[in-house]
């Protein structure tokens, strides 16, 4: 329950950004997805951070980081790794007492907060993983997806570079209320795989969602609506079927 001003009982609320930005350790995210199919407080807050942090890379322009600077950040990466590599193995996990403390935030704090973090994974994701053009980059490849239950004009593409993927979208209906986007990966001959790539849509229907992993024996990425917090199995037929060529 919510008091007045934006504040929540729910000592977990402050996980949600956390959550959203894929911050958790595994059992710890793991842990939040079962609380988040008991609370809706918390729900609601993921629902409204996911489709912030989900338009990021559709607004973004991409953009090709100099040598310089692509190696300005890696000096820090590295610097960094030194200095908990020292420290110890568990120098980089938050102690889970302090967690609990000041965690009943405002939700327009919490939005802000993910916000400002989120615009900096992706501009260091946007230098890291962008170079100078040159003949050994490796071209793109599109598939063109199939939508079904979809406004008339929407549009999905599957888009690869190497062994990196992305689904972009647009045009496509905001989930259901309560529900989210949850991305699949196929493989022949067995039931669809989950992926933590879950994702709402902007006010225009569009999103870039990367996809996890990589598509190795992979023959379909396929987007169902799934209840907040995704799903082990799907619970709806596909809205989203890309079909990848045979290898």
């Amino acid at each position: 329950m919510s008091r007045p001003g934006g504040n929540t009982d729910c000592d977990e609320y402050g996980q949600a950004a956390a959550y959203v930005l894929r911050a958790l350790e595994q059992r710890e995210a793991e842990r939040y997805r079962e609380h988040l199919a008991h609370c809706a407080v918390c729900s609601a807050a993921v629902s409204d951070l996911q489709s912030v942090a989900d338009s990021l890379p559709a607004v973004a322009p991409r953009m090709v980081a100099s040598e310089a600077l692509r190696e300005r950040i890696m000096s820090s990466v590295r610097s960094e790794a030194e200095l908990l590599d020292a420290a110890g193995a568990a120098a980089d996990r938050p102690q889970r007492a302090r967690s609990r403390v000041g965690l009943r935030i405002r939700r327009p704090q919490l939005l802000t907060a993910a916000l400002a973090l989120g615009v900096g994974l992706l501009v260091g994701a946007i230098v890291i993983n962008t170079g100078s053009s040159t003949p050994s980059t490796p071209a793109a490849h599109v598939t063109t997806a199939q939508l079904a239950s979809v406004p008339a004009g929407a549009h999905a593409i599957l888009r690869q570079v190497g062994t990196h993927a992305e689904l972009v979208v647009s045009g496509i209906s905001q989930p259901p209320h309560g529900e989210i986007y949850e991305l699949w990966l196929a493989r022949e001959g067995k039931d669809p795989q989950p992926t933590d790539a879950l994702f709402g849509v902007n006010n225009d229907g569009n999103a870039s969602v990367n996809v996890p992993g990589n598509l190795a024996g992979v023959r379909r990425v396929m987007v169902t609506a799934e209840p907040v917090g995704g799903s082990l199995y799907p619970t709806s037929s596909p809205i989203i079927i890309a079909t990848l060529r045979s290898t």
